[in-house]
């Protein structure tokens, strides 16, 4: 019983001990800790500041500046989207002055439509590879924009790249099966039959009851036999 005495008795001295070393090293310290805590609620309060009476505004104003260029390029005036109309600045203008703002950011997509639409190609690949998107169908969809463009300057061996990345991105029924046909016609002009045979029943098994399933018989049939051609 004394035994168990001593051992509370130490073990509270221990306590005791630790509790003492504690408070000095915080009086000790006090200085630091109070300017550590007011640096970091100053920090806080910069942030909250930034978001608030820049940040916020400044988005405000990137849409009221970009709803002209917006629907320029719904009617399809694409010159006027990219450059603006003297009065109200275009696409452009809206990468160059709210680049960081989702306007801004957005804008590098519709840029890269404008030239795909006026037949610049490598312009609109510069555009498209600098646009990022968390969203993975936007994100797939700009890919796919990529190969496009290289398709037309004839590049078919990056077109395939894209296309096959495209349908990895975007990863569902709506877009996976429409850039998957894409890579597989691709795949039909570098006479690689045996690859478009592979993606052509990837879609068949992969994505039932979709447009591009339901008439992938007759792209199946051709690459089959342009097969058996080749083993002649």
């Amino acid at each position: 019983m004394a035994k168990k005495k001593t051992e509370e008795k130490d073990a509270f001295k221990s306590v005791e001990s630790s509790l003492s070393r504690a408070e000095n090293f915080i009086e000790e310290n006090q200085k630091a800790f109070i300017y550590g805590i007011a640096g970091l609620l100053l920090v806080v309060l910069l942030v909250i500041g930034y978001y608030r009476f820049i940040r916020e505004p400044r988005i405000k104003q990137s849409w009221a500046e970009a709803f002209k260029a917006e629907m320029y390029f719904e009617r399809d005036s694409f010159n006027l989207a990219l450059n603006g109309d003297g009065v109200y600045p275009g696409l452009l203008d809206i990468i160059d002055d709210y680049g960081r703002t989702p306007i801004g950011k957005a804008s590098r997509y519709y840029a890269g439509v404008c030239y795909m639409r006026l037949g610049d190609y490598e312009t609109a690949i510069s555009h498209l590879k600098k646009f990022k998107s968390k969203d993975a169908m936007v994100s797939a969809m700009a890919i796919g924009l990529i190969g496009d463009a290289y398709m037309e300057l004839g590049d078919l061996d990056k077109a395939l790249d894209y296309y096959l990345d495209a349908a990895k991105k975007a990863d569902n029924d709506l877009l996976s099966p429409i850039f998957l046909m894409k890579a597989g016609r691709t795949c039909e002009l570098l006479n690689d039959y045996e690859k478009a045979l592979e993606l052509y029943k990837k879609i068949d098994k992969d994505y039932y009851d979709t447009p591009q399933q339901r008439e992938i018989e007759k792209y199946i049939t051709r690459a089959e036999l342009k097969i058996e051609q080749n083993k002649k």
